[in-house]
């Protein structure tokens, strides 16, 4: 209860806030990752088309609401989104995967794979064998044993994307394994750790 208390507390802020400042973009953007991550995705998705309305410079940035499409099945949207988001930010394993997994519930996973967008350089190790788990290049064995390695974000990360990579290949078994535990077992102050959240209640996994 303490975890959905503290973001109602939050939500109510941002609505003061824009009640306040309607015009203010980055207030609408803090309240779609507020709204995302009480699960209510419509909602989130229409404050980040808001943000982009009120600046359309956003639009390279809004990250959050590529998530937010997933979650929402648009996938064709997600996908675009994530390729915008890439032009500005090539490094980003995590951005390039999810625009994967959006590809993939498209597309299916072959014509997904041939079209895997290449990474530059990503500074955490972590999401480098996240990245050759998602080019067929190793094992999901691998990625969780350098997440091992890692702390508890590592170990987090690593479990999350093992188990959107299963979900991917619609393993949803694994895939349930997996997400269940990066949120149940390692909880981190990251938007991800929220996401895991997310597909936890949205998929109705206990």
């Amino acid at each position: 209860m303490l975890f959905n208390h503290s973001l109602e507390h939050q939500l109510q802020q941002w609505n003061d806030m824009i009640h306040n400042q309607p015009n203010n973009p980055k207030a609408y953007i803090r309240r779609g990752m507020i709204q995302f991550q009480l699960a209510k995705i419509d909602e989130s998705i229409q404050d980040f088309d808001t943000a982009e309305k009120l600046d359309s410079r956003l639009k390279s940035y809004l990250w959050q609401r590529g998530l937010s499409y997933y979650y929402a099945e648009r996938f064709a949207e997600g996908a675009q989104q994530f390729e915008i988001d890439l032009t500005v930010n090539t490094n980003d394993v995590e951005e390039t995967v999810w625009r994967y997994i959006c590809m993939a519930r498209l597309v299916g996973t072959n014509a997904a794979s041939k079209s895997l967008l290449t990474v530059k350089n990503d500074p955490r190790r972590v999401m480098q064998f996240v990245y050759d788990l998602f080019a067929r290049k190793c094992t999901p064995d691998e990625v969780l044993k350098v997440g091992q390695s890692e702390g508890i974000r590592g170990q987090f990360y690593s479990h999350l994307y093992v188990g959107l990579y299963y979900e991917s290949e619609s393993n949803l078994n694994l895939a349930q394994e997996y997400i269940v535990n990066a949120a149940d077992k390692y909880q981190i102050d990251d938007y991800m750790w929220y996401l895991s959240k997310v597909h936890k209640k949205l998929r109705a996994w206990l």
